[in-house]
């Protein structure tokens, strides 16, 4: 297989007779149905029709996936009455309309879940799938602290759904290919990985008290965040950036994808030390209200040591390009990004390169592609055969997103933390504050 294309129709079809576009040739619809019949039909929903929707068109519309949108559900009213136009270019059924996720849920009918939600509603909507019987796809960050993704792995264990984190890279066959040969020796020893991640976000609108957009459900929008008034403009993405209620700054948001290989390459399960500077320097006067450039350091046991460099309003590329991770070792060095991988002696001499071919977005708001596609499909493969390996299982998931809330809460209480290397958990008691979060009245989570 030589283009990332190909690999996805043979991962995605599991045989050389059936092609992405349709048939086989010789095979007629009924014969089709015969090879992959209702009977194995998974009916899925998806909460959050936003800009990650888009992903999930490939790998939805699939006839290999055999899968059923029967639900696409959004707290807002234009959002929800214009995906069923965007859906029909791939699928040929309109799915049903809903408001609420909690009437999603109670339909038994549905299998699994796509959760795009914004952050806060992450790991609540997933554990109440899971005790709705769902298997859940959660995009990341998994949870909106570092209790709720302790929350979602006891909830896996519990109700034994699949649960996969939409950390895609997990999937990229260059990524695997590269993370393989760096485990057997490629480079020796590797000791040290820097993440990083630049933008060129720009200014952003000061909170202004106001009635909530026409067509927004300003309740169901804040879930089990505590409650406040609307402030204009929360709902359309800038929630990242209004405090601390939704969001998880540009950590959560996009931190998770190269920390989360860092953490991979290196084998890595808790740091035993983070160390943060991190500062709003630009926009002085704007809406931003964390910081918006971060350096985070975390020392791993073994002397392994993993960096993370946050520019999300400086688009320089100080790396050589927007996003991606170098991984060192006592014997070379490896760059890695969603475009594939570059391996190196000590010396620097480039050995080998590879290439994905891919289109999977990088800082572009949405995206989605081929590695999303794998994603999603590996998603559904496991769930119909629990036997197989799962690229993103959520206790690994939740090791790197654990990363991002510790950097987070470093920068909150303004100093170092030491971490206990057995579960993760901060040793410092002001900081542990901030493990967890008050929830609204009736959306508890469930005690595990």
């Amino acid at each position: 297989m030589n283009t990332r294309r190909e690999f996805i129709k043979h991962a995605a079809l599991g045989t050389a007779g059936l092609t992405i576009g349709g048939l086989a040739p010789g095979f007629s619809p009924k014969s089709y149905a015969k090879i992959i019949g209702a009977n194995d039909r998974l009916n899925v929903a998806v909460a959050g029709l936003g800009r990650r929707m888009s992903a999930y068109y490939e790998p939805v519309s699939l006839k290999s996936s055999n899968v059923e949108l029967v639900y696409l559900c959004d707290v807002m009213k234009s959002q929800r009455e214009s995906a069923p136009k965007k859906w029909s270019k791939f699928i040929d059924y309109q799915p049903k309309l809903e408001n609420d996720i909690r009437v999603v849920l109670a339909d038994k009918s549905v299998d699994a879940l796509f959760n795009a939600t914004p952050d806060h509603w992450h790991a609540p909507g997933a554990w109440m799938a899971m005790q709705a019987g769902k298997h859940v796809y959660v995009e990341k960050p998994c949870s909106h602290n570092p209790r709720e993704s302790e929350i979602l792995v006891a909830c896996q264990k519990k109700y034994n759904k699949v649960v996969q984190m939409g950390n895609q890279q997990r999937s990229a066959p260059e990524t695997i290919d590269i993370i393989g040969q760096i485990h057997n020796g490629v480079i020796g020893t590797p000791y040290k990985a820097i993440a990083f991640y630049a933008n060129n976000r720009g200014e952003v609108p000061l909170q202004k008290k106001t009635p909530a957009p026409s067509g927004l459900d300003w309740e169901l929008f804040q879930g089990p965040a505590p409650r406040r008034d609307y402030t204009d403009d929360t709902w359309n993405y800038n929630w990242h950036w209004y405090g601390w209620d939704y969001g998880t700054a540009e950590t959560g948001n996009n931190a998770t994808h190269e920390l989360d290989v860092a953490r991979w390459a290196l084998q890595g399960d808790y740091p035993e030390h983070v160390q943060v500077e991190a500062a709003k320097r630009y926009f002085a006067n704007d809406g931003w209200e964390m910081y918006d450039t971060m350096d985070a350091t975390f020392r791993f046991p073994g002397n392994k040591i993993v960096e993370w460099v946050g520019q999300s309003r400086d688009g320089y590329k100080t790396f050589g390009s927007d996003r991606g991770t170098l991984i060192y070792g006592t014997n070379g060095s490896v760059y890695v990004d969603r475009d594939g991988y570059r391996l190196y002696d000590r010396a620097g001499k480039l050995l080998k390169e590879r290439k994905s071919g891919g289109n999977e977005a990088g800082t572009a708001l949405g995206g989605g592609g081929d590695m999303t596609t794998l994603h999603v499909v590996n998603f559904f493969d496991v769930i119909r055969d629990r036997s197989k390996p799962q690229s993103s299982p959520i206790d690994e998931g939740a090791k790197s997103v654990l990363l991002c809330h510790l950097a987070n809460i470093a920068y909150r209480v303004n100093k170092p933390l030491d971490i206990d290397t057995k579960n993760g958990h901060i040793k410092d008691k002001e900081a542990m504050k901030l493990w967890g979060r008050e929830y609204a009245k009736g959306w508890e989570p469930p005690v595990i």
